[in-house]
């Protein structure tokens, strides 16, 4: 064999090694981003403990600035809490999102429809608690003021159906269109009798940022890691990767059987 060839094969060994190992880094990357046995929203190549501890005190700002004006109906002892389904159903799911969180859009999508069948037969009641989470880690304020919006539409008496509709035209996560309040009047429009004075008024003013701010402080102070974080009756039931729609309908049945 040539000195040539050598040469050669032993280039493309080491190109072949090179890219196996490139391919091992890359794993060890995505397994890094994993907390617990759940995959959260992460913010591009940060791990979202260390984004989490670096933002307790960031991005506050002026807008969030001001008096903390909860949404009407809102519950908990600091006051964070949006209720939906009936206040003495026997199981109760808290669930901490950030409507620019990928890995909540995908919680929803799959689980949306058990919830709301749940919730309207009285079986369970769901706590929704809100996160700006990704604002803090990649910039933006598009959590923040879809947030806010949510916030507006349960004064209106409307959230459940305007939190679906914010998660199922959820932009991708580096773009920040929900930033743009215009945009969130738009989808106001797919909620039927949302689209009022009143509630363009509430997103245009930022009439709920303090309290948003509020909420995502409650947050870290509950020392969650990531969002989706998803709790059955206190367990966090996110990190098990053997539950589905299904397994969770009967643990609110047998909850209700109680």
């Amino acid at each position: 064999m040539s000195e040539k060839n050598r040469e050669g094969k032993r280039t493309a060994r080491e190109r072949l090694a090179v890219e196996r190992e490139k391919q091992r880094a890359a794993e060890r990357r995505r397994r890094g981003l994993i907390v617990g046995a759940s995959v959260v929203c992460v913010l591009g190549l940060a791990a979202v403990i260390g984004v989490v501890a670096a933002n307790s005190g960031e991005d506050d700002g002026s807008d969030s600035a001001g008096p903390v004006v909860a949404p009407s109906g809102a519950v908990g002892e600091d006051g964070t809490v949006i209720p939906v389904g009936k206040e003495d159903a026997k199981a109760t799911l808290t669930v901490w999102e950030d409507f620019r969180c990928p890995a909540c859009k995908a919680f929803e999508q799959t689980y949306t429809p058990t919830l709301h069948e749940l919730t309207e037969a009285g079986q369970l009641r769901v706590e929704y608690h809100l996160v700006t989470l990704i604002d803090n880690g990649m910039g933006g304020t598009g959590s923040r003021n879809a947030a806010n919006a949510a916030a507006c539409a349960q004064d209106a008496g409307k959230f459940a159906a305007y939190h679906d509709v914010l998660f199922e035209n959820q932009p991708m996560e580096s773009d920040d269109a929900f930033a743009e309040n215009d945009r969130l009047v738009e989808l106001a429009g797919k909620v039927d009798g949302l689209d009022t004075p009143a509630f363009r008024s509430c997103v245009e003013d930022g009439r709920h940022n303090s309290w948003v701010a509020k909420s995502h402080d409650a947050f870290q102070k509950g020392g969650f890691t990531g969002t989706p974080t998803v709790l059955f009756d206190g367990e966090n039931i996110y990190q098990d990767r053997s539950m589905t729609p299904e397994k969770l309908k009967q643990m609110v049945q047998e909850a209700n059987k109680g």
